[in-house]
């Protein structure tokens, strides 16, 4: 199942992929203009992924989006527009959250392991990140 979460006027903030969520050969979850690209491949045995390289190309990109897979574990996620909570839902094990516009906090509610993939280079929390003040 994918769990699309919006904020205000439509924006979506991220996109979970429940564990279990299949779909036939490749299919990617986010829009093509998104900053990150995120894609499910169901190939069967034998399938054969051509060898390939990815050519040079300038990208410009103007927020830093987050994937984050847990592998175990229990987390509420929250999700924020003008430093409010616009909703909050739980990740369970083998749940992967795409992070696109917004802001976002994390309650861990069991011991926990997460993996995460963002765009590069990371500077410094204090470059990087703007903390919010919460409502």
């Amino acid at each position: 199942m994918l769990e699309y979460i919006k904020g205000k006027d439509n924006m979506l903030l991220a996109i979970i992929i429940r564990q279990g969520f299949s779909s036939e050969g490749v299919s990617f979850v986010t829009p093509p203009e998104n900053f990150l690209q995120l894609g499910i491949f169901n190939h069967k045995e034998g399938s054969k992924i051509k060898p390939h390289l990815h050519k040079e190309m300038p990208r410009t990109i103007n927020y830093t989006q987050e994937v984050l897979h847990l592998e175990y574990g229990k987390v509420e996620a929250e999700f924020y527009q003008n430093n409010q909570v616009i909703k909050k839902s739980l990740l369970f094990d083998g749940d992967t959250i795409i992070l696109l516009a917004g802001g976002h906090g994390f309650n861990i509610l069991e011991d926990t392991k997460m993996i995460e993939v963002k765009q590069g280079p990371y500077l410094s929390q204090a470059e990087d990140k703007e903390l919010l003040e919460t409502i």
